[in-house]
C-alpha cells in the first residue's frame, strides 16, 4: 500500500490553494496526500517590512525545519519566495506550470468624482484606462522591488509598507488612505480575489519566478520525488532556473530591487532583467535572447553583462546602504 504524502502549507488562503493544486495533481497520478499546516515567521510579524528582517525565506524556513524533521514529505511554495540556495538536504521535486508573472495595481476611485476618475499616474500615460489626477499619490507594497520600479516611473509619489496575506492586504487596502496596492496577479486570480478596479501592470519587470509553485522534498526521498516529477514543468522550470540564477549571481535578496522575466518562443529563449537603486533613481538593465538548447547559463551570463554596464556601481550602493 502506497504511503500517504504529507504536503506542508502555509495557513493563508493562496498557500492552501497552492497545496491543495498539488495534493489534485498526486491524486491524478494515484497518490494519496494529507496537508500539514505550517505557520511562518512572514506570517506572524505583519508589520516590519520584508527587507527590514535581514533573513531570506522568511516564508519558506519553517518548512524546512518540518521537512528536515521529517513532520511532512512535501513542501509547497510560491516559488518567488525560496531563496536561491535551498537547505542542505532538500531538492526541488517539482515546478508547476507558471500562472501570470505580471505585477498589477489595485486601485480605489476618487469617491467624490463619480466617475471613472482616479488618482494614479498622471493624464500622458496611457497604461491607465481612465481620468487621472495629478496630485501625488499613495502607494502601498511591501516589495521592495515593486517601490524602486514605481519610484523610477513616479518619482513624485509616496510609497507606503503593505504586510499580510493577500486578503489581509486588500481589507487593508479597502480602509486606508492609499491610492492603490500592488498585487502579484497570479495570486489573486488563483483565489478568485482580483477586484474589477485593478490593472496588470505591463511595464513592470517580475521578481523572479513570480507566478509559479514550487514543490521541495527531502534530497534522499525518492517516492515524493518521483511522484511529483510526474507534473514537473520543464518549460517553466527551464525560465525560472534561469531568473533565479540571475538573481543569485547578482546576490540579491528580499533587500536588493531585482527583476528577472524569461520567456520561451519558438525554441528561443527571451530574457529581461534589471537592477535598481533603493531609491527607484538609478536603473541598469540587460536583455538577452538565445536558443533554448544554450541555455543552461543565460542568467549567470546576463547577471555578468549588466554588472559590467551599470550594474555593479548600484550593487555596491545598495551593500553600502546608500
Amino acid at each position: 500500500m502506497n504511503k500517504v504524502i504529507r504536503i506542508g502549507t502555509r495557513e493563508s488562503q493562496l498557500a492552501v490553494w497552492q497545496a491543495t493544486q498539488v495534493q489534485s495533481l498526486l491524486a491524478q497520478h494515484d497518490f494519496a496526500a494529507e496537508l500539514i499546516y505550517i505557520k511562518s515567521e512572514g506570517d506572524i510579524d505583519l508589520k516590519t517590512p520584508l527587507y527590514e528582517m535581514g533573513v531570506q525565506g522568511i516564508f519558506t524556513r519553517s518548512l524546512d525545519i518540518a521537512l528536515l524533521n521529517d513532520r511532512i514529505d512535501i513542501a509547497v511554495h510560491s516559488m518567488k519566495d525560496v531563496p536561491t540556495q535551498l537547505p542542505k538536504g532538500i531538492v526541488t521535486a517539482s515546478v508547476l506550470k507558471r500562472a501570470s508573472y505580471k505585477d498589477l495595481l489595485v486601485y480605489k476611485k476618487d469617491a467624490e468624482a463619480g466617475n471613472r476618475q482616479s488618482a494614479i499616474g498622471n493624464s500622458e500615460n496611457s497604461d491607465f484606462p481612465f481620468t487621472i489626477d495629478h496630485s501625488p499619490l499613495t502607494i502601498a507594497t511591501s516589495s521592495i522591488r515593486r517601490k524602486a520600479q514605481w519610484l523610477n516611473r513616479y518619482p513624485h509619489h509616496t510609497i507606503d509598507n503593505l504586510r499580510g496575506n493577500v486578503n489581509t492586504r486588500l481589507k487593508k487596502l479597502a480602509e486606508s488612505h492609499w491610492n492603490g496596492a500592488i498585487f502579484a496577479a497570479a495570486g489573486l486570480e488563483r483565489i478568485g480575489l482580483r477586484p474589477e478596479q485593478s490593472i496588470e501592470l505591463d511595464w513592470m519587470l517580475p521578481a523572479p519566478a513570480q507566478g509559479a509553485i514550487v514543490v521541495a522534498c527531502r534530497e534522499n526521498d525518492q517516492y515524493a520525488f518521483e511522484a511529483c516529477q510526474l507534473f514537473n514543468d520543464e518549460h517553466t522550470a527551464l525560465c525560472t532556473t534561469i531568473e533565479r540564477d540571475f538573481l543569485r549571481a547578482l546576490l540579491g535578496g528580499c533587500s536588493t530591487p531585482i527583476s528577472a522575466l524569461a520567456t520561451i518562443l519558438n525554441d528561443q529563449v527571451y530574457f529581461e532583467g534589471n537592477i535598481l537603486s533603493l531609491d527607484g533613481k538609478e536603473k541598469a538593465t540587460i536583455e538577452k535572447t538565445i536558443a533554448i538548447n544554450n541555455s543552461n547559463n543565460l542568467g549567470s551570463i546576463a547577471a555578468k553583462e549588466l554588472l559590467e554596464n551599470g550594474g555593479q556601481v548600484i550593487a555596491d550602493q545598495i551593500k553600502n546602504g546608500k
